[in-house]
């Protein structure tokens, strides 16, 4: 039998949104199978007022505590409350700027919220999502040549979430579906700057996938091999075949989370932008 799962309280304080230490604390708990964190957001936590708040509710329910305060009067407050109450508490960004401190021999700002700042990184970042959004799923194929990168692929094969979150790292991506019997757009064919990158799975993956859509849909798909393992397989076969002639490259994202697709997505596009450049030079 296997063992009851476990469970602790985990108190994230942050004089921001709290994203960071959602993602880290992710990343660590997911190391814990048996173990399952109940996790306590405190967020803007920018005044005393607020800070007692937050001390009330790890008092309340206690257990680890993880912050990331820049102010320094609040950072040891909530410390000698931490101690006080008999918890553990560690701050996630002090040990980093202790680092970047010794390295650059100055100490940097400490601007609450200062990665959220309305900045050209942060326009740059909504401007391709705006992108991606209108050139979604062969959306105006005709301009697919602005984009940084296209995804192809036939239906089920996550090109829309891993563009959503290629767009979030400030990447223009447009994706295009790749439909039986019907041509690629010309467009797509004739772009030069953009990668293009193809996303495959296996046909038992997109299979299964497509099966529970059609369960869950309102109305019957009109394609009696949507969910059909033969024809996803001529599909995948016929996607290979096309990134053969046109010689781009393929990720199978049978057992890739959307971020580890992105990731080797930005990876081919760092090779594809230095080839860009040789080109460039080379006239």
């Amino acid at each position: 039998m296997p063992a009851e799962k476990r469970y602790f309280h985990l108190h994230l304080v942050s004089d921001a949104t709290g994203e960071t230490l959602l993602t880290v604390a992710h990343a660590v708990t997911a190391q814990y199978k048996e173990v399952a964190a109940i996790k306590h957001i405190h967020s803007l936590v920018r005044s005393r007022k607020l800070l007692e708040s937050a001390i009330a509710a790890i008092d309340a329910e206690p257990g680890i505590v993880l912050f990331t305060l820049t102010n320094p009067e609040l950072t040891a407050a909530l410390e000698q409350a931490c101690k006080r109450i008999g918890v553990p508490c560690h701050s996630l960004l002090e040990p980093i700027f202790n680092l970047f401190q010794s390295y650059l021999g100055a100490p940097g700002e400490r601007r609450a919220g200062a990665q959220h700042e309305l900045n050209s990184e942060y326009f740059s970042r909504i401007d391709a999502l705006n992108f991606t959004m209108l050139h979604d799923d062969g959306v105006l194929p005709a301009d697919v040549e602005h984009a940084d990168v296209i995804l192809v692929g036939i239906s089920r094969t996550s090109k829309t979430p891993t563009s959503i979150y290629l767009a979030n790292r400030g990447v223009r991506t447009a994706n295009v579906p790749l439909v039986p019997n019907v041509p690629p757009p010309r467009a797509l064919l004739e772009a030069r700057r953009p990668l293009v990158v193809a996303l495959v799975a296996t046909a038992e993956r997109i299979f299964q996938i497509r099966q529970n859509r059609q369960l869950g849909a309102s109305a019957i798909d009109p394609s009696p091999f949507y969910a059909n393992r033969a024809a996803i397989a001529e599909e995948l076969t016929q996607t290979r075949k096309l990134c053969a002639e046109r010689n781009w490259p393929i990720i199978d994202v049978t057992r890739k989370s959307i971020e580890e697709t992105a990731a080797a997505v930005l990876a081919l596009r760092d090779q594809h932008l230095a080839e860009l450049e040789r080109r460039e030079e080379t006239g």
